[in-house]
């Protein structure tokens, strides 16, 4: 499908949708209680935009003997964390992201488009799935001088805005290497985008329909760009949302399934605690 085409496709198919980008805590399984971390988010600047999503930048002090585990219902793109003591590529998790923290500590994260983990990596980002890579291992940018830059602006205080915003820039000046976005990136974007702002989507076969695709032509795109097929990317989409609801709203369990094309309850409930842990009141409860 032409370029043209998509774009006049998710431009028809955006009428009455959820608003994009209004998802920041979706993903984040978020123990409320939990005071040992902050995390600073800002935008990645204009020119980036078909290449990255976002920046998040956690600080925590987790007093001695304890830790705090951060779970995600991880989005389907690559990020790329530069910490203190590590820097990595990571592929899309496939379940649940775990997180643990310790001690004091700081991270630089930025979330990628559906189309950068391929030019990072020049090979089908299946490969990737659930793993991650030293970031001087990945040929597309110089790894080693984007960690240096990074611990250099973070070094004296990482919670300081002036040193965080310095640590970005280093970040946002290796990726532009990769622009432009090729039309294939453009397009998966398009896709991945479509169906997080589209909660009534619910079906491959409709997917396939808005953008005028065969189902085996796009399960191989989404493997190659990001790693894992279309009924993991719209069932991943369905339960950040129920996640978003358990936290916000006092629905019923029922009426939040049938909302999300669940058969009934209980598939709902079955759902969920595969890929939480938890069962949807357990999480609900901690928002009360």
């Amino acid at each position: 499908m032409g370029l043209d085409t998509f774009r006049h496709v998710t431009t028809s198919a955006s009428a009455g949708r959820t608003a994009a980008r209004d998802d920041i805590e979706r993903a984040h399984l978020v123990d409320p209680t939990d005071r040992t971390w902050s995390i600073a988010r800002a935008a990645v600047s204009p020119d980036l935009a078909d290449l990255a999503r976002r920046f998040w930048i956690p600080v925590w002090d987790v007093p001695a003997g304890r830790d705090s585990v951060q779970r995600v219902l991880q989005y389907p793109v690559c990020l790329i964390v530069v910490s203190d003591t590590y820097a990595r590529l990571y592929g899309v998790v496939s379940g649940l992201s775990h997180t643990m923290l310790t001690g004091r500590g700081w991270a630089v994260g930025i979330m990628l488009q559906p189309a950068a983990g391929h030019l990072l990596t020049a090979e089908p980002v299946r490969r990737m799935t659930d793993r991650h890579v030293d970031l001087t291992t990945v040929a597309a940018v110089d790894g080693a001088a984007l960690t240096q830059g990074v611990r250099s602006a973070m070094g004296a205080d990482p919670t300081a805005p002036e040193a965080q915003a310095r640590a970005r820039e280093v970040v946002e000046d290796s990726l532009r290497a990769l622009l432009p976005v090729d039309d294939e990136g453009l397009l998966v974007n398009a896709i991945v985008e479509d169906v997080e702002t589209s909660p009534e989507l619910l079906r491959v076969d409709d997917l396939c329909a808005r953008f005028d695709i065969g189902e085996r032509t796009l399960q191989r795109l989404l493997h190659k760009r990001i790693g894992l097929g279309p009924k993991w990317l719209i069932r991943r989409r369905r339960l950040q949302e129920a996640a978003d609801r358990l936290r916000h709203s006092g629905a019923e369990l029922a009426g939040i399934a049938v909302d999300l094309g669940y058969a009934d309850q209980a598939h709902f409930t079955r759902d969920f605690r595969m890929a939480t842990g938890m069962i949807p009141g357990e999480f609900a409860s901690r928002f009360r």
